[in-house]
């Protein structure tokens, strides 16, 4: 596999994110599908190597944040990317079309209550940036459903400023509690978009993929396009920046974001904890206990 320079992908904030600009495929980094999935391997053991030393560190926690169009490869990435993890260190959690109850709260509540404890990773397959996403495609869920008071929505330019900077200094406040937030874009085209989608359609094993307002969210693209293009310029920085990661080819997206995941864990200042001598000797005791419950 070529080597894969994650800064080619990082946007920080520095300057500005033009999504037009932004490539959708790139050179492949593998040479095959035998050397795809070679890599791919590798990279899981070392991802399973490093989250195992973080969970025994119990120190850090890693959000992992998942935003892209429909039919982008969301899942399948995940799937892909964490196999061979070992679940007692993984949190996911798939956010769909808020419920009553967690209309009646405030827009970050939901996902607050899944952020990452110590020592774990855990991935958002959309997240609290659906509210400045979906919502702003849509400003009648905002007017709505949201039930909020009616002097907080007059202005709506000011409520979308507004909740990219909630947005951004809750990743802040969680940067400082040692738990950073890496936030991958999977930019699609929309030539590929609609081939997968007419995939699922014609493939009965993923019909239950297809949803018809996938069809009807297409008519919005261009508004989504601004809507990414903004949250990601918003709410970018050299400590919570976003990835922008070329999702047209599904196999070189998946190496791209489980680099970036490992760049980030080698990062962190951990490993095992160490026993001091006493309670090495105490151990060594145990294990003639151990030998002897042998023969019971």
């Amino acid at each position: 596999m070529k080597k894969i320079n994650t800064d080619d992908f990082l946007f920080d904030g520095k300057g500005k994110f033009s999504i037009v600009n932004a490539a959708t495929k790139v050179k492949d980094y593998y040479a095959d599908k035998e050397d795809y999935e070679v890599s791919l391997s590798e990279m899981q053991k070392k991802m399973d190597d490093l989250q195992d030393k973080m969970f025994a560190h119990n120190r850090y926690g890693l959000l992992v944040v998942f935003q892209a169009p429909d039919a982008a490869g969301k899942d399948g990435t995940l799937k892909a990317v964490f196999s061979g993890v070992n679940p007692q260190g993984m949190r996911f959690y798939s956010f769909k079309r808020p419920t009553e109850s967690e209309l009646d709260h405030d827009f970050l509540w939901r996902t607050n209550l899944q952020l990452p404890e110590r020592g774990t990773i855990t991935v958002f397959n959309r997240s609290y940036y659906e509210e400045v996403l979906v919502v702003k495609v849509h400003p009648e869920i905002l007017i709505n459903s949201q039930k909020l008071p009616a002097e907080n929505i007059d202005d709506l330019g000011k409520v979308w400023k507004h909740r990219y900077e909630d947005i951004s200094n809750l990743e802040k406040y969680l940067f400082r509690n040692g738990i950073p937030t890496i936030k991958f874009f999977l930019n699609v085209s929309k030539t590929e978009q609609a081939n997968r989608l007419i995939e699922r359609i014609e493939d009965p094993t993923k019909n239950w993929k297809f949803q018809e307002q996938d069809v009807k969210e297409r008519e919005f693209w261009n508004h989504y396009q601004a809507a990414y293009e903004d949250a990601i310029n918003a709410t970018a920085s050299e400590k919570c920046p976003w990835y922008i990661i070329p999702a047209d080819d599904k196999k070189n997206m998946r190496l791209i974001v489980a680099q970036i995941i490992i760049d980030h864990l080698e990062k962190f200042d951990m490993d095992y904890p160490e026993s001091d001598v006493s309670r090495q000797q105490e151990l060594k005791k145990l294990i003639k206990v151990i030998r002897e419950q042998e023969s019971l």
